[in-house]
């Protein structure tokens, strides 16, 4: 069992390598994420002519950034594969929970790089003041885990339809709102002055188990969509 299990986390930690260097020869998802997400912030922040937005709507704007930029690239994890015909010799190498795996990893990967470029920058264009950095910093790493399953699991939908990109758009929304409710009120609330991590507790919460269910049903449910 040990060895079972060890072969199925070697195989996966090779499928985020195989996404990884494609990525670097192509640079599409981490070029079209971080792009649209530094151009919105860049927008936003010459459009208030450095008066700032009120706090409430710093965290709004934050997530919608996040939440957009997601689905400009995260969608692509699966769609490669299918239209560079290397989805059956995936099928080949490696189980789907292993296949699975690396693909949550590469999303998750990619979400991290988002949050390093896009926080900072939006702390200096839009005036973002942070008063709790512990709530701040644990909604953002909570909400990107379940948001990477999420995405995950639904560009493994897609991949085979015909309109993927306006498809991932409709079907993510509507599972991803809860999260992003959640993720825009924690946020919301490290901004207060005098902010502290338990005033964020039932947020953090929620973002906690949207991100257990859904990387566990993603794990669950990847065998039957990767191999109908």
């Amino acid at each position: 069992m040990a060895a079972e299990k060890s072969r199925l986390g070697y195989k996966a930690l090779a499928v985020f390598v195989k996404d990884i260097k494609s990525e670097i020869r192509t640079r599409y998802a981490i070029g079209s994420i971080i792009m649209f997400a530094a151009v919105t912030v860049i927008a936003v922040g010459f459009a208030t002519g450095g008066v700032g937005l009120d706090r409430d709507l710093q965290g709004i704007v934050l997530w919608l950034v996040i939440y957009f930029a997601s689905v400009a690239g995260l969608g692509q994890s699966f769609i490669k594969e299918e239209e560079n015909r290397t989805a059956l010799a995936l099928r080949i190498y490696a189980r789907s929970s292993s296949v699975f795996g690396g693909k949550y990893l590469f999303n998750l990967m990619l979400l991290t790089a988002l949050v390093i470029v896009i926080i900072p920058l939006y702390i200096v264009l839009v005036g973002l003041e942070i008063d709790c950095y512990a709530l701040f910093i644990s909604v953002v790493i909570l909400s990107i885990i379940g948001l990477a399953g999420s995405t995950t699991i639904i560009a493994a939908i897609i991949s085979k339809a015909s309109i993927k990109g306006v498809l991932f758009a409709v079907l993510s929304f509507p599972l991803i709102l809860p999260l992003l409710l959640m993720a825009i009120k924690g946020t919301q609330k490290s901004l207060l002055t005098g902010a502290a991590i338990t005033d964020g507790l039932p947020e953090l919460k929620v973002l906690l188990s949207y991100a257990v269910v859904m990387s566990v049903a993603g794990f669950m449910l990847f065998d039957y969509v990767w191999n109908d």
